[in-house]
């Protein structure tokens, strides 16, 4: 309805009726200015009380500012003044769609399109034509992570929170009853050089110490045996004899072995590989127990065995060290025995217990799928006990327990802590190295496990490195307090890869550590991949390349190798990296300040403050800082920046604007907001 058309319904002039909707703060020019149907409404019902638009200021108070500015209004002729514009923070900041609660709506990440439109209780298409609005193009399956979320929730006008599992969190972090905790066997792992007889040790510890109808036959192999001392205890084998699986493990957040047994060949001494072992078992922080194995040989020398231990910092008990050696054969049988006392010696020393008594946790050791049983998993409880119709959980997989074997294919009721089964129920072949856990019913199993798929989809479409690269390591530390830097170094001759070694460790300082898991001569290989995703480490390579088996685990597991031809550009890409480790240095800047000359107050929208930029440049995503009488009495994030009826970015100096504060409501008069925001300066050594 045109001006002219509306006062001749009200029964009044048009020059009146124009002098009226000014007074509300509307901007009619003539008599032919258009009014919309919602404005008509509310121009109907003010006008014909004509005492509540007498006065101004007062109206400005009492009008509820949805009506005057509607969200949806196109017309130009009700455009509001400068110093009324405070007042239209509501109709922006409104959900433009129905929501369950104005309160934060707790959602699991990541989430699907589908699944937070259900959460959030708007229809999929207003969801998918909101991402649209933001720039992203999604379908309804389409995985979103929490910035997606969080960015499209804020201009809906919500606000979303971040729910952690607390189911899975409990279980994985629950605290044990110091009382409640009994000593457990050991789990030992064998590791050395290739051909030093790891093999034929493990086959003689096990024949030695089964019943002779059994001796030597093996109907199964599930990865893990255990051997019983008769009266003296219990200890548990991997009988994974590389090193390779040991880190695959690690690598995987898997440490199930408490003791490595270092078997080196008393007629060949220490060796690369050996080497390689020691590194491998001293980062993963386990004691190391020597088999110096075929000393029965006439051509053995054991004293060569104990020099090549000390160079690697291994001092034999001896002389005078804390290394426990032990001489063995795994053709004679001899010092068997006393190598496992000296296991469970060394078990003793650790302290090891676990609660038998609460629901079974612990590693898969192998995993294949059996014609007869299906999906089978081989693994070591390392808390709780397991036993058939347990409903299990590992990785993205759940199934519950239809039978327990040991590592000679006999059923068992029951696989306590540190105890070695093979359990078939599974709906999936999980992961060597992958954790397991028993939960009380097959909901928290299908919560977790449901979760647990979205999250590795998310990880595969994202394509993001898990360990420590040199371009992301700043990144890193920023989130953290980490504060070491660990590289393996790789060389072709022994003299570069010292005087590699050597001057990267001088770039160390007080403030930021470089260390050196791990160095050896020959291309890169996937012992060292392994060991550098255990360790998050990374890998450089001096005059040498990675083979393509190691390449191939390099990029599924995402590890960084760099290759070199000259010393001082390996150290400068590392002095780089460890500039970054250092904690960064903040300035603060300031943008812009703001002075508020008007306070407006609406039961809506809280307290508004009309001003005016006085100087520089306000954005809107920056910080800001409200000074009182040269007090700060306020410092945060603006919930609104608006230039007459519309939201915007950044107000410029010499503008007006009206500004609303998160989270304070106490605005007046002459107070200035300044926004700042902070310079990061990365350290230098």
């Amino acid at each position: 309805m045109r001006i002219h058309e509306l006062a001749k319904s009200l029964g009044m002039s048009s020059k009146d009726l124009i002098e009226r909707i000014r007074s509300l703060g509307g901007d009619a020019k003539t008599h032919m200015s258009v009014v919309d149907e919602e404005t008509l409404r509310f121009l109907q019902g003010r006008l014909s009380n004509p005492s509540k638009t007498s006065d101004k200021k007062t109206v400005v108070q009492e009008v509820p500012p949805p009506v005057l500015a509607p969200k949806k209004t196109k017309t130009e002729d009700f455009k509001k003044s400068e110093e009324e514009i405070p007042l239209e923070k509501s109709p922006a900041a409104a959900p433009a769609v129905e929501t369950k609660t104005a309160q934060a709506i707790r959602i699991h990440f990541p989430v699907t399109v589908g699944r937070l439109a259900e959460e959030l209780n708007v229809r999929i298409p207003e969801l998918i034509k909101a991402l649209m609005g933001i720039g992203i193009f999604a379908n309804v399956n389409q995985l979103l992570n929490e910035e997606i979320v969080f960015k499209v929730a804020a201009t809906m006008g919500l606000t979303v929170e971040k729910m952690e599992d607390e189911v899975e969190k409990t279980i994985v972090t629950e605290e044990e009853d110091p009382k409640k905790l009994k000593l457990r066997p050991p789990v030992a792992t064998l590791m050395g050089h290739v051909d030093h007889g790891k093999t034929s040790l493990l086959d003689a510890i096990r024949n030695t110490n089964v019943a002779a109808k059994e001796k030597g036959f093996i109907t199964q192999h599930i990865g893990a045996y255990g051997v019983d001392i008769p009266g003296k205890g219990h200890v548990t084998f991997l009988d994974t004899p590389g090193h390779e699986a040991f880190t695959a493990m690690r690598a995987r957040g898997a440490n199930v072995t408490d003791v490595v047994v270092l078997v080196v060949a008393a007629d060949d001494g220490v060796m690369p590989q050996t080497i390689e072992a020691i590194n491998h078992a001293r980062e993963a922080g386990c004691p190391i127990v020597v088999a110096v194995n075929k000393s029965d040989l006439p051509q053995a020398n054991p004293q060569k065995v104990m020099t090549g231990l000390q160079k690697q910092g291994l001092m034999p008990e001896e002389w005078g060290g804390k290394t426990i050696c032990v001489k063995v054969s795994a053709k004679t049988g001899q010092g068997i025995d006393q190598l496992l006392e000296m296991l469970l010696l060394e078990s003793e020393v650790l302290e090891l217990k676990a609660n038998p008594d609460r629901l079974a946790a612990g590693i898969v050791i192998e995993s294949h799928l059996s014609k007869g049983s299906g999906p089978v998993a081989s693994v070591i409880v390392q808390n709780g006990t397991l036993r058939p119709g347990d409903i299990i959980i590992s990785g993205i997989y759940r199934g519950r327990v239809r039978s327990l074997r040991n590592d000679r294919g006999k059923n068992i009721k029951e696989a306590g802590p540190s105890y070695a089964a093979e359990v078939s129920g599974l709906d999936g072949v999980p992961e060597a190295g992958e954790s397991f856990f028993v939960v009380a019913d097959e909901k928290t199993a299908r919560e977790i496990t449901e979760k647990r798929t979205l999250e590795r989809r998310e990880r595969e479409m994202s394509g993001t490195r898990k360990h420590m690269s040199l371009e992301d390591l700043y990144h890193r530390i920023s989130e953290g307090n980490f504060k070491e830097l660990k590289l393996i170094i790789k060389a072709d001759v022994q003299g570069s890869m010292e005087a590699l070694g050597q001057s990267l460790e001088k770039l160390s300082t007080d403030q930021c550590n470089l260390h050196v898991i791990h160095a050896g001569m020959g291309g890169v290989n996937e012992s060292d991949v392994m060991l550098a995703a255990a360790s998050d480490a990374v890998i450089i390579g001096f005059h040498v390349k990675a083979d393509p088996k190691a390449e191939s685990i390099a990029e599924k597991e995402g590890v960084d190798i760099r290759f070199y031809h000259i010393i001082y550009e390996a150290m400068d890409d590392v002095r780089k990296a460890m500039e970054g480790l250092l904690e960064p240095t903040y300035k603060e800047l300031l943008d812009g300040k703001i002075e508020v000359r008007k306070v407006f107050r609406s039961s809506k929208v809280g307290t508004i403050g009309g001003g005016m930029v006085i100087k520089g440049k306000v954005t809107r995503q920056n910080p800001v800082r409200l000074v009182r009488n040269h007090v700060v009495v306020f410092d945060g994030k603006l919930a609104s920046l608006r230039r007459f009826k519309d939201d915007v970015r950044e107000v410029a100096e010499g503008y007006e604007c009206g500004v609303a504060l998160a989270g304070f409501d106490d605005l007046q008069e002459g107070d200035i907001l300044e926004s700042y925001h902070l310079e990061k300066t990365a350290g230098k050594l």
